[in-house]
């Protein structure tokens, strides 16, 4: 095991198409969007973070029709793929992860920091990457419950905690 906490094998990759980073495995040439079983997700963190922590790109002019929005997501083990960059495997469950997001939620109200900064370590969202930013979207794009928090904010708002079969999200409206 390196730097990265990956098992023997693995490298950490970056997708041109997504603008994300993730997971190849040079022996069996297979790749994956979650780390492989075995990796130690604290080094991996601490390796994201310093390596892989996306800025922010440059402005461009907002779709008509769409928003932008960065969000936090917690996994728990009723999530629909529940697994991510962080876990291989999630096992908390929903009410675990109700405690945690609502203490992510509580550092940010305090100004302790933000949902982005947040979001680049805690995150079981590929977002992580880029502060949680998701880019722009529209109307039908996201899930019902996310679609619905994320266009009643306001730029500059964040959301209470949501509940969408991926897990439980914070939301902040971007543009």
């Amino acid at each position: 095991m390196d730097e990265t906490g990956l098992p023997q094998g693995w490298e950490v990759r970056h997708s041109n198409s997504k603008n994300l980073p993730y997971y190849f495995n040079t022996v069996e040439r297979v790749s994956r969007w979650e780390p492989p079983q075995g990796t130690d997700t604290e080094k991996l963190k601490k390796y994201m973070a310093v390596h892989h922590s996306a800025s922010q790109g440059p402005d461009t002019a907002r779709p008509k029709g769409k928003i932008r929005a960065a969000h936090l997501l917690v996994k728990h083990r009723d999530s629909r793929r529940p697994a991510s960059w962080r876990e291989a495997q999630i096992s908390r469950t929903k009410e675990e992860a109700m405690i945690i997001i609502k203490g992510h939620e509580e550092k940010i109200k305090s100004g302790a920091t933000t949902l982005g900064e947040l979001a680049m370590s805690e995150s079981d969202c590929s977002s992580a990457r880029k502060r949680g930013d998701l880019g722009y979207f529209g109307k039908g794009d996201m899930q019902q419950e996310f679609e619905e928090a994320a266009f009643g904010l306001q730029p500059g708002q964040m959301s209470g905690v949501v509940e969408t079969a991926s897990g439980l999200h914070l939301i902040e409206r971007l543009e």
